[in-house]
């Protein structure tokens, strides 16, 4: 079986925990700031967990994570 080549986008943006679920950040946290509620901001900043659906493609794509 050959190597797979880990996707470049993908091992920046995602990580595994031990458990073997899908870590993820949350989107819409780059730029225009002012405009949003500072609550928000910080619920923005915490991590989170990727959904089900999509873990199986997820770990197709970083393979030696």
């Amino acid at each position: 079986m050959p190597k797979l080549k880990t996707h470049s986008g993908a091992k920046k943006r995602f990580n595994l925990t031990k458990s073997g679920k899908v870590k993820r950040a949350h989107a819409f946290k780059s730029h225009i700031l002012t405009k949003k509620d500072t609550k928000r901001g910080r619920r923005l900043r915490s991590g989170t967990y990727a959904d089900c659906t999509n873990e199986a493609t997820i770990r197709k794509m970083i393979p030696y994570k």
